[in-house]
C-alpha cells in the first residue's frame, strides 16, 4: 500500500474520492451527501453510522442517516380525549379496598462505555502513521474527554486496520504503527499507558458494513484506493469495572 505505487500524494486521493462518490451519487441524488457503494446503499461503519462526504451539509440529511436533521411535518393538532368515566364502586366495596397499582420505575441506564471509530484518513495522512493536528483534536474530543468523565473505564483497546492493497506484511506493520501512534498520543494527554493496549489487524478484518470485497470488485488503481477507504480505520473500545452489588 505504498504511496509511490498508487497516487502522487494525498491531494490525489482526496480528489479521487470526491470524483468516485460524485459518479455514483448521480444515480442516487437523494443520497448526495453520503458515501454510497456500487449498489446504491449508504456505507455505514460498525456502529451503524453513515459515512458522510466531505461536502455534506445538513440540507443533505436523509432519514436513514440523520433523522434528527430531516425536517419533520408539523403534526396535526391532537383531538383532546374525553376523560375516562369514574370507576363504579359497589356498596359492598369500601374505599380501603380500592388500591392503585404502584407505578413501575425503570432502572436508570448505566453510563455508556468509551467507544469510537475513526476513519484512518481522519487521523493520519495516506500511508503514514503520525497523528496529524486535526487527528489530535478529534482524539482529545472523543477519547480524552470521555475517559475523564468515565473513571470506571479500566482499559482502552486500540486496534488498527488496513486495506488489502500491498503485501500482507506491510499492511500488518502499518496498522500496528497507527494503533501505537494513537496510544502514544493518549499517554501524552495523561491517560496511563497501563490502561491501554494497542494492536494491528492488518488487512485481516475488512469493514463488514462496507462489504468492500463485493463493492470494490473489479476496481483498479485510484478507484480501488477510494473504494477501500472504509477498511482503513482505527477503533477504540473500552472495558470497565462493574462494582459488585
Amino acid at each position: 500500500m505504498k504511496t509511490s505505487k498508487l497516487i502522487p500524494g494525498m491531494l490525489g486521493a482526496i480528489a479521487l474520492v470526491i470524483f468516485y462518490s460524485a459518479a455514483i451519487a448521480e444515480s442516487f441524488p437523494e443520497k448526495t451527501g453520503y458515501l454510497i457503494d456500487s449498489r446504491g446503499n449508504v456505507v455505514k461503519n460498525s456502529y451503524g453510522e453513515c459515512w458522510r462526504t466531505g461536502y455534506w451539509t445538513s440540507a443533505m440529511a436523509i432519514e436513514e442517516c440523520d433523522p434528527d436533521l430531516v425536517k419533520k411535518e408539523t403534526p396535526k393538532e391532537a383531538v383532546p380525549l374525553l376523560p375516562a368515566p369514574a370507576p363504579v364502586v359497589s356498596s359492598e366495596t369500601t374505599p380501603a379496598t380500592v388500591q392503585e397499582k404502584p407505578a413501575v420505575v425503570a432502572d436508570a441506564p448505566e453510563k455508556s462505555a468509551v467507544e469510537a471509530y475513526f476513519n484512518a484518513e481522519t487521523l493520519f495522512d495516506f500511508d503514514k502513521a503520525v497523528v496529524k493536528p486535526e487527528g489530535r483534536n478529534i482524539l482529545d474530543e472523543k477519547i480524552v474527554t470521555s475517559v475523564k468523565v468515565h473513571p470506571e473505564v479500566d482499559l482502552l483497546i486500540i486496534t488498527g486496520h488496513a486495506d488489502r492493497i500491498g503485501t500482507e506484511k506491510y499492511n500488518q506493520d502499518l496498522s500496528t504503527r497507527r494503533a501505537n501512534a494513537v496510544k502514544a498520543y493518549l499517554v501524552k494527554q495523561g491517560i496511563a499507558a497501563e490502561r491501554m493496549t494497542a494492536s494491528g489487524k492488518g488487512e485481516s478484518e475488512p469493514n463488514p458494513d462496507a462489504n468492500t470485497r463485493q463493492a470494490c470488485k473489479g476496481a483498479r488503481g485510484n478507484k480501488l484506493i477510494a473504494c477501500l477507504q472504509p477498511d482503513r480505520r482505527v477503533t477504540v473500545e473500552s472495558q470497565r469495572h462493574v462494582p459488585a452489588k
